[in-house]
């Protein structure tokens, strides 16, 4: 599809509205999944580093007893 003018671009033939609400939905749809992917990537990691620690702790308790 070829437009005229960036206006008509921005238009979409008249379908603007339903075009752009598409992209809008889309792109933050994609984005929250990024978001709460890092968010739950940390709190993983997170976990892993305190049950490390844990179990060294417990390693020492049993080797100085």
């Amino acid at each position: 599809m070829q437009f005229d003018s960036l206006s008509d671009f921005f238009n979409m033939g008249g379908y603007a509205f339903y075009v752009w609400l598409a992209y809008g939905v889309t792109f933050g749809s994609l984005a929250i999944l990024v978001i709460q992917s890092m968010g739950q990537k940390r709190k993983v990691l997170t976990e892993i580093a305190k049950k490390i620690q844990r179990e060294e702790r417990l390693k020492e308790n049993r080797s100085n007893k």
